[in-house]
C-alpha cells in the first residue's frame, strides 16, 4: 500500500451508506474491502438510508479499493450467523460494532469465545433481541379476511409493529407457512404481499390500512376461552412472552382481563377436585426444607436418598443453582461439597466471589442414581422431574429474592426458565426474570471434571470469564 494512500486512510473518515437497513450482503462486501485496505474502525461512518453521515467524510464513491495481493478476510461461521441477526436490530451503532469485531477477528480469530468481552456480549445481546422479535412476529401476527379486488377472491391482511428490521428476515417463514393463501403483512417499516406465487415488498403502512376483524374471530375466541388453564397462569411470565402492545392485534386478547380475573376461583375449584396436589407453597426456607424431605411427587423422591436443601444467607444478592445433589451431598445433606463443589469453590475464589455470601441450591432436591454393586452412579434428571421440582426452586427464589441467579448447567437453566436452553448460546449475558432479578447461565463444574487436556483448559477459561462477568455485574447492582 502506497504511503500517500495510507496517509489519506488515516486522515479521513469514510461514509458507507447502506441501501437498506438490513442489507447484510452489502455491509459484508464493503466491510471486507475496508479491512483489506486496513481502514480502522474509527475511520468509518456507517450511514442508514434516510440519515446523514459525517459532513467532512468521503462518500461511497471514494472508498478505497483493495490491492490485488490483499490477504483474505477471516470471519468464523459463528460470527456470520450472529452478524446476520444483529444487523436487523434498530440500534444505529450495530454496523460499527460488527466492523469493529470483524477488524479484531483478523488478529484474534477466537475472539467470540471470550464471553466477557464487551463487544462480544453486545453482539450476542443484539442477535438474541432480534431473534426474539422474529419469534414474536411469528407468534402474534393475526390475518383477517378481506375481499379481494378481482372476482371476490379471498385475501388476508395482518398488521404488526416490529421493534427491529425483521420483515425480510421473516418473509420466508410466512410464504412457507401460508403458501396457499393470498396475504399482506403491513408494518410501519414496510409491507409484504404474497399472491400465492410471487412475494413483493411494499412501502410502510398505517394501522388504519388493516381490517379490524372478521367473522371467524368469534369462533377462535370461544376456543381460546375453553383451553385457558388458570392453574398455569403466571401473569408476569405471560406479559413477558406476550407484551400488552401486541394485544390490540389479537382477537383473543380482549378475553384475557376477564379470564385472569376469574382464574383464582377456577384454580380453587381445580384444587378441590384433586387436579392439583402440590399443596400450599411454604413461606420459609425451613418449611421448604421440611417439605422436600416429604416430597414424593417424582420417581427421584422414591429412591433411597435424602433431600438436600439450599444453604446461605436469607438475603443473599447471588443465588447459585446447580443440577442436583451428588453422592457426597446426599450423604452430608449439604449442597456442593463433593468434587464439583470443591472445584466451584476454587473458581469462585479466583473470581473474587465469597461463597459464604451466596445462597447455593439445586434445581432438583434429591440425588438421582442407579445402583451398581456398592456404587451409586449419577443419572441426569428428566425434563419432567426438573419441572416438578421447580415448585421448590420458585419458593426459594421468592424468599431469598436475589438480585442475580447463576444457573450452572442445562438442568439448572431449565429449572429457572421452565424450558431447555443451550449453554453455549445462553452464557455470557443476563436474562431478565419475571421477579426483576437477572439470570446468568454457565456450565456445571462437573462438566469440567469430565474433560482433560486443552478441552478442560478452554472450558475452565470460559467458566472463569462467566464468573468474572457475574462478579462485575454484582458490583454494578450493589452500586
Amino acid at each position: 500500500m502506497s504511503a500517500p494512500f495510507r496517509d489519506m486512510r488515516l486522515a479521513h473518515t469514510f461514509n458507507v451508506t447502506l441501501p437498506e437497513s438490513d442489507d447484510f450482503d452489502f455491509w459484508r462486501e464493503r466491510a471486507r474491502a475496508l479491512v483489506q485496505c486496513e481502514v480502522p474502525p474509527d475511520r468509518i461512518a456507517w450511514v442508514e438510508p434516510g440519515s446523514s453521515g459525517d459532513l467532512f467524510s468521503h462518500g461511497d464513491r471514494r472508498l478505497p479499493v483493495p490491492p490485488a495481493d490483499a490477504p483474505p478476510v477471516r470471519a468464523s461461521k459463528a460470527f456470520v450467523q450472529l452478524a446476520k441477526s444483529a444487523i436487523c436490530h434498530s440500534e444505529p451503532e450495530r454496523f460499527a460494532l460488527l466492523y469493529r469485531l470483524l477488524w479484531r477477528l483478523q488478529t484474534n480469530p477466537r475472539l467470540l469465545e471470550d464471553g466477557a468481552d464487551p463487544d462480544v456480549r453486545r453482539l450476542d445481546e443484539l442477535a438474541r433481541t432480534v431473534r426474539r422479535d422474529i419469534h414474536k412476529m411469528r407468534a402474534f401476527v393475526r390475518f383477517r379476511l378481506v375481499e379481494g379486488e378481482a372476482h371476490g377472491e379471498e385475501h388476508y391482511v395482518a398488521w404488526f409493529e416490529p421493534e427491529h428490521h425483521i420483515l425480510r428476515a421473516n418473509a420466508g417463514f410466512f410464504t412457507r407457512r401460508f403458501a396457499n393463501m393470498k396475504w399482506s403483512i403491513l408494518t410501519p417499516r414496510g409491507s409484504l404481499h404474497w399472491d400465492g406465487q410471487v412475494l413483493e415488498e411494499g412501502p410502510p403502512a398505517d394501522r388504519s390500512d388493516a381490517p379490524a376483524g372478521d367473522a371467524a374471530e368469534d369462533l377462535w375466541r370461544k376456543y381460546y376461552a375453553s383451553i385457558f388453564n388458570p392453574a398455569r397462569l403466571k401473569i408476569g411470565a405471560m406479559l413477558k412472552e406476550m407484551p400488552r402492545k401486541y394485544w390490540k392485534n389479537m382477537p383473543e386478547a380482549a378475553l384475557i382481563p376477564e379470564l385472569v380475573a376469574g382464574a383464582q376461583a377456577r384454580e380453587s375449584q381445580m384444587v378441590a377436585a384433586g387436579t392439583l396436589d402440590m399443596g400450599e407453597r411454604p413461606e420459609t426456607l425451613a418449611a421448604i426444607d421440611k417439605a422436600i424431605h416429604a416430597c414424593r411427587m417424582c420417581p427421584i423422591g422414591l429412591l433411597d436418598n435424602n433431600a438436600v436443601m439450599g444453604e446461605g444467607p436469607r438475603d443473599a444478592a447471588l443465588m447459585i443453582v446447580g443440577e442436583q445433589p451428588g453422592d457426597q451431598e446426599d450423604e452430608s445433606g449439604r449442597p456442593f461439597v463433593g468434587p464439583a463443589g470443591q472445584l466451584l469453590d476454587r473458581h469462585l475464589e479466583r473470581a473474587g466471589i465469597d461463597r459464604r455470601s451466596a445462597y447455593v441450591t439445586n434445581a432438583v432436591k434429591h440425588f438421582k442414581f442407579v445402583q451398581r454393586g456398592k456404587r451409586r452412579l449419577h443419572q441426569s434428571p428428566t425434563a419432567k422431574e426438573i419441572d416438578i421440582c421447580r415448585w421448590w426452586m420458585e419458593g426459594e427464589l421468592a424468599i431469598v429474592q436475589p438480585k442475580l441467579v447463576l444457573a450452572m448447567g442445562a438442568s439448572a437453566a431449565r429449572g429457572m426458565l421452565g424450558k431447555t436452553v443451550s449453554i453455549s448460546k445462553a452464557r455470557g449475558a443476563p436474562m431478565p426474570l419475571e421477579d426483576g432479578s437477572e439470570l446468568w447461565v454457565t456450565a456445571h463444574p462437573s462438566y469440567l471434571l469430565r474433560l482433560d487436556g486443552p478441552a478442560r483448559e478452554e472450558q475452565a477459561r470460559l467458566f472463569d470469564a462467566d464468573l468474572a462477568a457475574v462478579k462485575e455485574r454484582l458490583e454494578e447492582l450493589a452500586g
